[in-house]
């Protein structure tokens, strides 16, 4: 397998990677969260198990997603890009980096609250958030309220965004006819 180079004009193989797993492992947990509502109890805590780990996956690769962004710059924006649609783009993109790292640390501290460990896809037992095991159910549970009200609030965002995320690429790529999808996407041939 061959890396894909950074260059003005693509990003390179560790922002594509971070990108698609993060977006695969965000539309997973978007589905367990709708599926599991009708489900009896037992099937519930079996996959909030899995939304449990899943986000904290999230949140792990969010992190380096982050550092790598800051650390490599993204290409250029393809000429033709409306200021308009640049300032949109990058506000986007800024709430995405913002909401990528939000919902899954609130999710974190939310399980952090309670007393039973948080296992790891069943490899091992996640930490809790330092600071928040070990309270009484009274204590904890306000901070609980708070975590899992950011949680959901901002995971319902995600609802809306990711959406509108595609259809923006989508747009770029069939519409404008530029490489704004192209770029992003591995082994893809970029437009001249």
């Amino acid at each position: 397998m061959s890396l894909t180079p950074v260059s003005p004009q693509r990003y390179g193989t560790v922002a594509m990677s971070l990108h698609w797993l993060i977006a695969l492992a965000i539309i997973a947990n978007l589905a367990i969260v709708f599926l599991i509502e009708d489900m009896p109890r037992p099937d519930r805590m079996f996959w909030m198990g899995w939304h449990k780990s899943i986000g904290l996956t999230v949140l792990i690769l969010s992190l380096a997603r982050v550092a790598w962004r800051l650390t490599h710059p993204a290409p250029a924006h393809p000429v033709g890009i409306s200021p308009a649609q640049r300032i949109a783009g990058a506000a986007l993109h800024h709430l995405f980096y913002l909401m990528i790292i939000v919902v899954p640390l609130a999710g974190w501290l939310m399980v952090s609250t309670n007393p039973r460990p948080i296992p790891f896809f069943g490899l091992f037992d996640f930490p809790a958030f330092p600071g928040l095991s070990g309270m009484t159910r009274e204590e904890a549970h306000p901070y609980h309220e708070l975590f899992e009200n950011i949680h959901v609030l901002v995971g319902w965002a995600f609802v809306f965004l990711v959406p509108v995320h595609i259809a923006a690429a989508l747009y770029h790529h069939h519409f404008l006819k530029n490489n704004v999808l192209l770029r992003m996407i591995p082994g893809s041939k970029l437009r001249p």
